[in-house]
């Protein structure tokens, strides 16, 4: 189960990649809106899915740093010394 602190870094990466996308539709559509031709069209069609994939991976990747470290964090244990006296002669 996902811890809150988590959940809510979670929540703001994929609001990170949901802005990200909007702002790559928007740059394809005034590309689009400039194009002479329809080679720039599918070039800025081509740019914007690049740019798409870019988010989705930069998303996927701190999901994954999220969880590495509320792993980390869970199992971040020290070695105590022990407490009884050594074995042997003094």
């Amino acid at each position: 189960m996902y811890s809150a602190k988590q959940k809510a870094k979670d929540v703001a990466a994929v609001a990170t990649e949901h802005a990200e996308i909007a702002k790559a539709k928007a740059e394809e559509k005034a590309q689009k809106a400039m194009a002479r031709n329809k080679t720039d069209r599918d070039i800025a069609e081509e740019v914007r899915k690049a740019k798409e994939a870019e988010a989705k991976m930069k998303m996927h990747d701190t999901k994954a740093r999220h969880a590495e470290e509320k792993l980390v964090g869970k199992h971040h244990h020290t070695v105590a010394a022990p407490t009884y006296p050594p074995h042997g002669p003094i």
